[in-house]
């Protein structure tokens, strides 16, 4: 897939969930923008553009990262970016376990953070296995996605039921 934005653009490569991209865009243009308006993917959310309410956190090389803070010239050929449209299941539809928490424990109130919230508890998780435990209160203190309606006691709730399931 190639797309374009400008005239004077460059071209990058990368991997959006599982597929290889090129487009064309500004050395400059913050990842959230490329993401947004020139892949047309709606998950990651603009919400500070300063990495600081983290509503557009994705993955990349399975880690969270903000992409509003990144531009898009940082990223590598090889480097696999996943957002929240690239975690279910692409040949039967499931939903990632961690999704469906959200669902089960009906999350989201406005849902604006959702695809953040859920990206970053999916790499908290994975991050506190690798380091030989479960998750913990310490490690959901470390998360600091914002959420304006305050459903914190359900966030957490939706990410112990999803991380039994991963």
């Amino acid at each position: 897939m190639t797309r374009s934005r400008s005239f004077g653009a460059q071209t990058h490569s990368f991997i959006l969930n599982g597929e290889k991209i090129t487009i064309e865009a500004e050395d400059n243009e913050r990842l959230l923008w490329v993401l947004r308006d020139l892949v047309g993917l709606k998950g990651p959310k603009y919400g500070c553009g300063l990495d600081v309410c983290k509503s557009c956190t994705s993955h990349i090389n399975g880690k969270a990262f903000n992409p509003c803070s990144v531009p898009v010239s940082k990223i590598k050929a090889t480097d696999e970016i996943t957002t929240i449209e690239g975690l279910a299941n692409k040949e039967t539809g499931e939903l990632h376990p961690m999704q469906q928490a959200w669902l089960d424990y009906d999350v989201a109130e406005c849902g604006y953070c959702q695809p953040g919230q859920i990206m970053a508890a999916i790499a908290k998780v994975k991050q506190a296995r690798a380091n030989g435990h479960e998750i913990s209160d310490t490690d959901f203190d470390e998360l600091r996605n914002i959420c304006r309606c305050g459903t914190y006691f359900r966030i957490r709730e939706a990410v112990r039921a999803g991380a039994a399931k991963m």
